[in-house]
């Protein structure tokens, strides 16, 4: 293959040749780069990276990586993605295990998972620009609620098992039993029982891995219990009694469920289950050889102030309209440092809201007509195993049966794969298969033949009897007792949208109540929002990679693979580490594999007593979240009055924890966005000490080809593929936060499902156990990161770091006149963002930060983040991929609102009635008969002359988060109170 060459990353940036991708991933063209750089006092790129990346870190060399010479160009790579997809084998998956065949459909994947309009939006913290991706998560949350049963849900976790290992810690703080262990059903899926272990054992909980079928439970014994229903074999279960005896010692109790299961089966809750966890999956989202898919929880009323993760409320705009927002400040809602229970800082909200969409579509009869020919294919599949003389292990199921096959399991997986078809091998006497939406009698009559040599031809038949005679009354072998009688779905949302054009026209409407980055730039300090190109999503739904079960055979799954190694190879030429993992499918699980390294690594040594934590209090949350559930202490270090680590604390805590300190976490650059030129001095003190230094990637999109943190004294770091190489945020999720870490760290990467490490060596004994349920984590998206690597090449991804740090400092100091920055590098530059101090400002006029927020929305805007690092503050970041023109009209829009904050300071509007505490403006409060406010309708609707142009009209004005949270609605309310409204 013949590669283009990419622009290189010298001073003249006019190298870059016309039409490279790198030339239009990178915003601003040669000139527009010349021009802010003057605008800076800098006659070359070379010269303000040397001022701003502290000499100590900068890179002696230029970034290479490794089987990448040169550049792809955009043809080039989507034919070498096609050569990889070519090596991967799609067949019929019969191997369930919680991952199952599903039809998306196309109104949905044309409209949701390939519009950028959905994909690239930003999670919903500002929720008056969120009211579309927030209609979709409530209905999200009101259908898990319907189907398992039980009165709050969350707006999705990551997959089915780590919302399983979420259920362990919740059971654990709220039991009243003073039992230490957990019971866990050894018939949930292997995945599910790996992820709640690894959580488990850090935590010092201790795990009783039984079947409750068969064995004999004390209740007393256990804070909680965790069930399967239906179980990983197929089983289904009454655990009403169980559950009572639990309940009756003070225990927690928690399934694992399936939704499309939960339409036939008496649901969870009403049996007595407090908390339900699971996958949305099969509603429409590829199995894409692990992911990513919704994760759910749901639990009882009174469990609601506790469920981790995100939760959509129903409130209130200042007009007294119905407006959604994240209920109890779900942003950090179990990030609280050294005192936090989850480190959930994402969701995956893109996959929730095709979810959520697809059970819209279908509405509950859909759904149930769905249900009902998978559990009648599987009653006849059993009974013609039966009748052939094969055992049937499962009497009661739904969708999925074990066959005793005695020394003949391999050979029948061989003969059905023969068929194009995967059984699951249990054992050498067992096989499994799982029907789904997508099995057909053929390809069922072929299985029968494999498993009993039962005629193909008269199978097949019977098969389709079968099917014809499915319906809404269809129970299949779901015992009698077990039998769902309640209604579910019933709100008019899910019987409103049954045609494809009324579904066409829902999306839209709610595709156009938001602002994502197909409208505008969104400066998102901390949560990089760039270019998510489109030849780099175009394989996400390739059936060669979309259709993929996680857990098929090796050999299956190389094309996958391939591309899972050499982009954790480029990861690690871009960090100067030695290893990675993919597995982690979010920067939170990231931080968590890291920092379990770390403890495995000093207990693999002797140094069981390292379990100290320490933690700058400029860090994210996540940091002290996640050392705490790796079992560690924190202890917070201060920082300096320039937001740098204040050296003299930290060096007389690492003195202090000289015996016991396991770790430092730091984030470089700073989250206060500065290179602090002290840090190979601050890793230096911790190795010294015996610690591990863990530096967050969050902040990479500053570093790619300029500095690396393996070389400079980082041992671990996690990245987050969903900010520095472009997986879209989704409107919440998904994420990617693989791990990357030195050698003698790498022996203790998170395990695979497999005996050997993605190195070919083999697994420690000591090894982290698994952080995700698959072994690949979110393995359908990380094709886009390998495109935009492959595309962007080695200069172009050093080209794209000096862009970042470069529109970052031109709008600092477009800015810095109006809006101090609050902070700086030790020669006045900042990194890739910039914190906006607006607290003088708010001291002279009394318009807050969220004020202008608002009103930034009045002018095309998604706001900064607010309010992180520091209180009362914007932090911006610009990222690499916004034109100097986008820029300019942001700067624009805030000098703008700076002077209206004068006509505040100077008594010109009052400070309770002017466009900024009002803001936004939606049309419906301008297109009124009496005007009454002291500015013009005119300058509450078009601030700028440009917006007569090109105008997003807010949905709703600004919403009251107090009155959500005093009258907490987290599912969708009844139509009568939408139309008194």
């Amino acid at each position: 293959m013949t590669h283009s060459p990419v622009t290189p990353s010298v001073a003249n940036p006019s190298a870059a040749p016309i039409g490279s991708f790198a030339g239009r991933h990178l915003g601003s063209d040669s000139e527009e780069t010349v021009a802010m750089l003057a605008d800076l006092g800098f006659d070359s790129m070379e010269e303000l990276i040397a001022t701003t990346v502290p000499a100590s870190v900068r890179d002696t060399e230029p970034l290479t990586l490794t089987g990448l010479p040169v550049a792809m160009s955009e043809p080039e790579v989507v034919a070498h993605m096609r050569s990889l997809a070519a090596k991967n084998r799609v067949v019929t998956s019969m191997i369930g295990q919680g991952y199952y065949g599903t039809h998306t459909p196309a109104v949905i994947q044309r409209n949701v998972l390939e519009n950028p309009a959905w994909y690239t939006a930003y999670t919903p913290y500002q929720p008056e620009i969120s009211q579309g991706r927030l209609e979709v998560l409530l209905n999200f949350q009101t259908m898990v609620q319907d189907l398992t049963g039980l009165e709050m849900a969350g707006a999705s976790l990551l997959d089915e098992a780590t919302a399983a290992a979420e259920a362990l810690t919740l059971c654990r703080r709220q039991s009243k039993s003073r039992a230490e262990r957990f019971l866990v059903d050894s018939r949930c899926h292997p995945q599910v029982i790996a992820v709640v272990a690894t959580r488990a054992e850090p935590l010092g909980i201790e795990l009783d891995l039984i079947d409750p079928r068969t064995s004999e439970v004390n209740a007393a014994d256990y804070f909680g219990a965790l069930l399967a229903y239906p179980a990983t074999d197929g089983t289904i279960t009454d655990f009403a009694a169980l559950t009572a005896a639990l309940h009756e010692v003070g225990a927690v109790v928690a399934a694992t469920t399936d939704l499309l299961a939960c339409t036939m089966l008496t649901p969870p809750g009403e049996w007595g289950a407090d908390i339900a966890v699971g996958s949305a999956q099969r509603f429409g989202v590829p199995m894409g050889a692990g992911g990513p898919h919704a994760g759910f929880m749901a639990v009882t009323d009174k469990l609601r102030r506790s469920l981790p993760g995100r939760l959509v409320g129903v409130s209130i705009d200042a007009a007294g309209r119905p407006a959604l927002r994240l209920a109890l400040q779900t942003r950090e809602q179990h990030i609280r440092r050294e005192k936090a229970t989850s480190n959930i800082c994402t969701a995956q909200v893109l996959l929730a809201v095709m979810a959520a969409s697809y059970a819209t579509y279908h509405g509950p009869e859909g759904l149930l007509a769905i249900a009902g020919r998978v559990a009648a294919l599987t009653k006849t599949t059993a009974d013609s195993l039966r009748n052939a003389g094969v055992e049937v292990a499962t009497t009661e199921a739904f969708d999925t049966l074990w066959a005793s096959v005695p020394g003949r399991a391999d050979a029948v997986v061989a003969a059905a794969l023969s068929d194009e078809i995967n059984l699951r091998r249990i054992d050498a006497d067992t096989v499994g298969l799982s029907v789904d939406e997508t099995t057909s009698p053929a390809a069922l009559a072929l299985t029968l033949a494999a498993i009993a040599g039962v005629n193909e031809a008269s199978a097949v038949e019977v098969l389709k009897a079968a099917v014809a005679g499915a319906g809404a009354n269809t129970t299949g072998l779901i015992p009698a007792g077990l039998v769902r009688t309640t209604p579910f779905l019933t709100h008019p949302t899910f019987h409103s949208h049954r045609t494809e054009t009324e579904m066409l026209r829902y999306l839209r409407r709610l595709a156009d109540a938001d602002l994502a980055l197909d409208r505008s730039m969104i400066p998102l300090g901390s949560c990089t929002m760039k270019l998510n190109a489109t030849t780099e999503m175009l394989p996400v739904t390739w059936p060669e990679f979309a259709e993929l079960h996680p857990f098929a055979p090796a050999d299956q799954l190389e094309g996958i693979t391939e591309l899972a190694r050499n982009l954790e190879q480029w990861l690690v030429d871009i960090c100067g580490y030695d290893a990675a993992s993919i597995q982690p499918n979010a920067g939170s699980q990231g931080e968590l594999a890291g920092l379990m390294a770390i403890r495995a690594y000093h207990q693999s040594r002797g140094d069981s007593a390292r379990h100290v934590c320490l933690i700058p209090e400029s860090a994210h949350g996540t940091n002290a979240a996640s050392a705490v559930m790796a079992g560690m202490k924190v202890i917070v270090v201060g920082c300096d009055d320039e937001g740098n680590v204040d050296l003299d604390d930290l060096n007389a805590k690492v003195v202090e924890h000289a015996s016991d300190l396991a770790a430092l976490m730091i984030t470089y650059p700073s989250t206060h966005g500065v290179f602090e030129e002290a840090i190979s001095e601050i890793c230096g003190a911790v190795h010294d000490a015996g610690g591990q230094v863990y530096l967050d990637g969050a902040n990479l999109n500053a570093m790619v080809g300029l500095a690396r943190p393996g070389r400079f004294g980082a041992d671990v770091s996690h990245l987050n593929l969903h900010k520095t190489f472009c997986i879209p945020h989704g409107g919440g999720g998904p994420g990617v936060g693989p791990v990357v870490m030195r050698e003698h760290l790498a022996p203790f990467r998170p395990a695979t499902d497999q005996a050997t490490n993605p190195a070919g060596e083999t697994q420690r004994a000591d090894r982290v156990g698994a952080i995700s349920a698959a072994p690949l984590g979110s393995a359908s998206i990380l094709p886009i990161s390998y495109a935009y690597i492959a595309m962007m090449g080695a200069d172009g991804l050093t080209a794209a770091s000096e862009g970042a740090i470069l529109t970052a400092n031109y709008v600092a100091k477009r800015l810095g006149d109006y809006f101090p920055v609050l902070y700086t590098g030790a020669r006045g530059q900042v990194a890739h963002e910039c914190i906006l101090d607006l607290r003088p400002l708010t001291k002279a006029s009394g318009i807050t930060n969220e004020d202008v927020a608002k009103r930034l929305i009045d002018y095309g805007f998604h706001a900064p983040t607010m309010s992180f690092p520091v209180s009362g503050t914007l932090m911006v970041e610009p990222t690499e991929s916004e034109s100097k023109a986008e820029l300019d009209r942001f700067c624009d829009a805030m000098v703008a609102i700076h002077a209206e904050i004068d006509q505040v300071v100077t008594g010109a509007w009052p400070a309770d009635d002017n466009p900024l505490v009002n803001a936004p403006h939606p049309s419906e409060d301008l297109l009124v008969d009496e005007w009454t406010h002291p500015y013009s309708r005119e300058l509450a609707a078009y601030p700028l002359p440009e917006l007569r142009r090109n105008k997003y009209w807010v949905p709703v004005s600004r919403i009251d988060g107090g009155y959500g949270d005093r009258n907490l609605v987290c599912s969708c309310p009844p139509i009568e109170v939408l139309a008194e409204a």
